[in-house]
């Protein structure tokens, strides 16, 4: 198997983002297994280099993803000009060249030069303030790599969680918690669960909506006219998906830790209990799409920027990730297109 390419998008500038990035990749032993990209430019790169102290880190400068040096970490330039760094400040320029990195990274990730893509965290202000359209990065790379529906997950050694709704206001969830979009995203969780993390029969488990899942009609009734249609058409169709559970009971008894994966209704209902359980070393991943995508489970940090102090370790488990989807992808893309090699290692592994 040829070396994979990872991209790593620069995320803001004046934020973390580089310097986690330089971290992450530094003393890495994964870094033998591929090769990896920096979408940013070599100025913007020594300029943070100069405040990570005591790491060896050197690049290579490039300009096309397709030249990339095998035997170290390439810093693809996706700009020439001078750049004002404001670090700790939210900026235009912060935003736009931000822009920049994520559309090269994607338009190499769209025409094969890359095999996944990591970016690093943006702000949604500066994106805004440079004319960026989308909620964040998992709906902008949904639109340009052409795909109907993704699905947001965050990942850790221990946990899989799975969103309906991304970055939806609260007061608008009643128009986008559908019946359709919940079987979607079920639909989509159980091929990732299968597919990039090599799970043959997955269960998973789903939340509900209302406080106490409804408490049998007391407290709504979504649970019984929009959650219980899709488990039942899922286990007719072989879908290991149960449910739906009060979020609190589910998480605080620790059910979680018996299931596969886990699709949570709205943001924060999947997120507060990840990050409270798995802050630091999180990953959040976007399934659905024809190229692997992760991302750090932290934002910007902008109070930290400049002082040397920002941990990798999200970073370097994103990065992580990220070759081994890209890993479980080909292996489970290789036995479906030849389905007597997998009888045929099953043969000759012998009894289980």
């Amino acid at each position: 198997m040829d070396k994979v390419k990872i991209g790593i998008t620069i995320g803001d500038m004046n934020g973390i983002g580089p310097e986690v990035i330089i971290k992450a990749l530094a003393g890495n032993p994964a870094t033998k297994h591929f090769i990896p990209i920096i979408y940013g430019s070599s100025k913007l790169m020594a300029y943070h280099k100069n405040i990570v102290k005591n790491i060896d880190f050197s690049f290579s400068s490039i300009s096309d993803a397709k030249n990339a040096y095998t035997s170290k970490p390439n810093v693809l330039n996706c700009w020439n000009e001078d750049v004002n760094i404001e670090l700790g400040a939210i900026t235009e320029q912060g935003g736009k060249f931000a822009h920049i990195s994520l559309d090269r990274a994607t338009e190499d990730a769209k025409n094969g030069l890359i095999d996944a893509i990591v970016t690093a965290p943006i702000h949604k202000k500066a994106m805004q303030l440079a004319g960026f359209q989308y909620p964040g990065h998992t709906e902008f790379l949904t639109d340009k790599l052409g795909v109907k529906n993704s699905l947001m997950m965050m990942v850790s050694d221990t946990l899989r969680v799975a969103l309906v709704t991304n970055h939806e206001p609260l007061f608008d969830l009643k128009e986008k918690i559908t019946l359709d979009r919940i079987k979607n995203k079920l639909k989509i969780l159980n091929k990732t669960l299968q597919r990039d993390f090599g799970i043959e029969r997955p269960t998973m488990a789903i939340l509900g909506i209302n406080p106490h899942a409804g408490d049998n009609g007391a407290i709504g009734t979504e649970e019984e006219t929009l959650i219980r249609p899709v488990i039942i058409e899922a286990k007719k169709n072989g879908i290991l998906a149960m449910g739906p559970y009060p979020a609190d009971g589910f998480f605080g008894s620790s059910n979680f830790k018996k299931v596969d994966g886990i699709l949570a209704m709205y943001h924060d209902q999947g997120l507060i209990p990840f990050k409270t359980l798995s802050f630091g070393s999180g990953v959040n991943y976007t399934a659905g799409l024809p190229v692997i995508r992760t991302s750090p489970d932290h934002g910007t940090a902008y109070d930290l920027a400049g002082t040397n102090s920002a941990d990798p370790r999200s970073m370097r488990s994103a990065i992580n990730l990220a070759l081994d989807l890209v890993r479980n992808k080909k292996v489970h893309t290789e036995m479906h297109a030849n389905p007597l090699k997998k009888r045929e290692e099953k043969i000759l592994s012998g009894p289980q």
